[in-house]
């Protein structure tokens, strides 16, 4: 069974080892054509505390990790700017 993925931005990261991930859905509204976006907020574990607000991951579904949490952080695909400008 191939698990469920999605592409987000870091919205927090003020928990311990969870972050909470935005996920844009855009599609044609069914009655007039104009593109709508609908904004879907998931938690996601975060085991090392690695990512910061404002970058970009592809979570993936896993078992339940708590009461909201059933995402699991798969690979940082980008760093957020601020992020890298603090490294530096």
């Amino acid at each position: 069974m191939a698990l469920k993925e999605r592409i987000g931005t870091v919205v927090s990261d003020k928990m311990d080892k969870t972050i909470v991930v935005a996920v844009e859905n855009r599609f044609p509204h069914p009655i007039y054509q104009k593109t709508v976006s609908r904004t879907t907020r998931y938690k996601a574990h975060d085991a090392d505390n690695t990512c910061r607000v404002g970058d970009r991951v592809r979570i993936t579904e896993t078992r339940p990790l708590s009461r909201s949490k059933r995402w699991a952080v798969a690979e940082v695909l980008s760093n957020s700017p601020k992020a890298q400008e603090v490294s530096k």
